[in-house]
C-alpha cells in the first residue's frame, strides 16, 4: 500500500493550513509514495527557488534510511562521514534536518514520506505532522 493522490492532496492542504495558522513563511510541500516517487507537490507563493529540491531531499532521505529527518540530523551530528556517504550513495537527495516525516498507516506499514521546507526546520516538521495526522495517518518524525 502507498499514498494515493487524494491522500497526498489532503496532507498538503492540511500542512499548508497549519503553516498559515502558525504564521509560517511560505512552504513547499512534497509527498512521496513508499517507493520514493513524487505523488504531489505544492510551492506556496513567495517560496524561494530550490525549495522543491530541499523538501524532496528531506522526504527522500527519510525514506532511504528509514527514519525521519530529525533522526538523520542527530546521526549527522554524531556520524558526519556516514551521512555524507549515504547522501552520495542515494544521489545527493538527503537533507538531514527536521521536516522529513515518514508516513505510516494504523498498522505501522510504511506508506511514504512528506518533506516540507520554508520556515524553521521545527516548524516545517510541525506542518508535516499536522498534514499527515489530518489525513488520518501516523507521522514518524524521528
Amino acid at each position: 500500500m502507498s499514498i494515493d493522490l487524494q491522500t497526498a492532496r489532503t496532507v498538503i492542504e492540511a500542512a499548508r493550513a497549519a503553516g498559515r495558522d502558525g504564521g509560517f513563511k511560505p512552504l513547499t510541500v512534497v509527498v512521496l509514495d513508499a517507493g520514493g516517487h513524487v505523488v504531489a507537490a505544492e510551492r506556496e507563493d513567495g517560496s524561494s527557488n530550490k525549495r522543491f529540491e530541499i523538501a524532496f531531499g528531506k522526504a527522500h532521505g527519510a525514506l532511504a534510511l528509514g527514519m525521519g529527518s530529525r533522526s538523520l540530523m542527530a546521526r549527522a551530528e554524531q556520524q558526519a562521514y556516514f551521512i555524507a556517504a549515504a547522501s552520495a550513495a542515494i544521489g545527493g537527495s538527503l537533507v538531514p534536518v527536521p521536516g522529513g516525516v515518514l508516513v505510516r498507516d494504523g498498522g505501522g506499514a510504511l506508506l511514504g514520506a512528506v518533506g516540507i521546507t520554508g520556515d524553521t526546520s521545527d516548524n516545517d516538521e510541525a506542518a508535516a505532522v499536522a498534514g499527515i495526522e489530518a489525513a488520518g495517518l501516523t507521522a514518524q518524525p524521528d
